[in-house]
């Protein structure tokens, strides 16, 4: 919001995906989390604020970092430790809008019933692959 944060990437993108845990809905303040996967190699983060981290740790034990801008407060990207070469953009931080484009959802089962999505994958909880 405040622009005290910026991405670049040179690269292929990957998928995007909405995340509907309740995890992401109260770290985005909305029905699902949208995320663009990209390699972590080829971002590049341009901050004239500082970028603040908050780790979660979930019963299960498993970690993610979300990375946000310590102006503003807005979501900048989600890292997951078991996945290191990857980092997963917030779509509303995208300046082109037509690159977001959503393949699958996970965590359906905690699926808000206003909030309605239209994917052809579906996953009850994480995604396996």
């Amino acid at each position: 919001m405040c622009g005290g944060i910026t991405l670049s990437y040179q690269g292929e993108i990957g998928p995007a995906n909405y995340c509907h845990c309740e995890d992401c809905r109260r770290a985005n303040g909305s029905a699902f989390n949208i995320g663009v996967r990209v390699e972590r190699r080829n971002l590049q983060v341009n901050a004239r604020s500082e970028l603040r981290a908050y780790k979660y740790v979930s019963d299960s034990g498993k970690e993610i970092e979300r990375y946000f801008c310590a102006r503003c407060g807005s979501p900048i990207f989600t890292l997951h430790p078991a996945k290191p070469e990857y980092a997963w953009v917030k779509a509303g931080i995208i300046k082109d809008p037509s690159v977001v484009k959503p393949a699958f959802e996970i965590w359906a089962q905690d699926r808000v019933k206003w909030g309605t999505v239209s994917v052809t994958q579906s996953w009850e909880r994480s995604r396996t692959t």
